[in-house]
């Protein structure tokens, strides 16, 4: 995981433990001045989201303690690795991209970002500028050549 995306967890996980962990407390505490618990639809929908905040919680917490987080900033180099952005552009359509390799967690492709895992990624590692890449699409084999690989 780069170290950008290690800090969105972290805060996220932040988020989780000092804002949404105490309002939905909060809720529960205030669903239970109500009376009857059996028939209280806010106290079982408090229940229902601080069970969800709790996962969220510990998975959060869990893919941090496993994290090997990797300074990209430190990378260098003319082969697609990971953490390295790319420029691509479609044979067939001539069509443009530029995306970062980074781990499963942290990929948006909205954001240029895909997972290291993925088809595309997978072609891409140990490619080179000028290199041509081939990834099996649903729509078929797709043909990609490679026109930058960036450390920014």
């Amino acid at each position: 995981m780069t170290a950008e995306g290690y800090k969105a967890l972290d805060d996220d996980l932040r988020r989780l433990k000092t804002l949404e962990r105490p309002a939905v407390i909060a809720a529960i505490s205030e669903a239970r001045q109500h009376g009857d618990l059996s028939e209280n639809a806010e106290y079982h929908a408090a229940k229902e989201r601080q069970g969800w905040i709790e996962g969220q919680i510990a998975d959060i917490e869990d893919r941090m303690a496993r994290a090997q987080v990797i300074d990209v900033s430190k990378l260098s180099g003319s082969q697609v690795k990971f953490g390295a952005w790319v420029s691509l552009v479609d044979e067939d359509t001539e069509e443009e991209a530029r995306y970062q390799i980074v781990g499963e967690h942290e990929a948006d492709v909205r954001q240029g970002r895909v997972s290291i895992t993925s088809p595309l990624a997978r072609a891409m590692i140990g490619k080179e500028s000028g290199d041509v890449v081939e990834v099996n699409t649903p729509g078929g084999v797709k043909a990609y050549e490679i026109t930058k690989v960036e450390w920014a």
